[in-house]
């Protein structure tokens, strides 16, 4: 069953498709990004539905991640964090793929979808070749969050409808808690001290 998420210089390529005239040709391609750090690219055009990548790293729990991230620090920067459940969190900064290079936008051109525990990427429409991949990151954050470190998620996608900021309107603990189990599959801030929620930033 399907369930969206409400929620850079050597050049690497992506697997190959699986059909069609161009199935020789890969899908996208690394490199520096204006939006921040590195991006991820269409090399061709990528039709609305396609599924263009998964979202690969180390499976570990949410205790583990906040562990891993406290004593490596909030400062570092270097968090690829998606949390998939309760009890799983994808540290893509171990063992992970181009997926995690996708920055955040507030006009996406794709979105997440977390099926059978496994995170991919699909394409929201059609992309032009050339045009960088983006989708929402949706991280989630407090309102006794420390306002120094939310500003390291400020947003420069410079889509006309910028929010800029990739964190959610509304703080977790402000939210319905009907709606806190939906958001516990959102990516999340990660924080020094122990928490129990993760996070996604981007690299730097």
């Amino acid at each position: 069953m399907k369930k969206k998420s409400q929620h850079h210089a050597h050049m690497r390529h992506a697997a190959r498709t699986s059909s069609g005239h161009e199935e020789d040709s890969p899908l996208y391609e690394v490199r520096r990004s204006g939006i921040h750090g590195k991006g991820v690219y269409a090399r061709r055009r990528i039709p609305k539905g396609t599924r263009i990548v998964e979202y690969l790293g180390d499976r570990i729990s949410h205790e583990a991640a906040d562990a891993r991230y406290a004593a490596k620090g909030q400062d570092d920067g270097h968090t690829f964090l998606f949390v998939v459940s309760d009890d799983i969190v994808i540290d893509a900064g171990v063992g992970g793929n181009d997926a995690r290079f996708i920055n955040h936008s507030c006009a996406p051109n794709c979105d997440t979808v977390i099926e059978d525990d496994r995170v991919f990427i699909e394409a929201l429409r059609d992309i032009k070749p050339g045009e960088e991949l983006g989708y929402e990151y949706g991280l989630t954050w407090e309102s006794t969050d420390d306002p120094d470190e939310l500003a390291n998620y400020d947003c420069r996608c410079g889509a006309p409808n910028c929010r800029g900021t990739m964190l959610d309107e509304v703080p977790l603990d402000a939210r319905k808690p009907a709606k806190r189990k939906k958001a516990a599959q959102r990516k999340k801030v990660a924080k020094k001290k122990p928490a129990t929620r993760a996070g996604k930033s981007r690299p730097r």
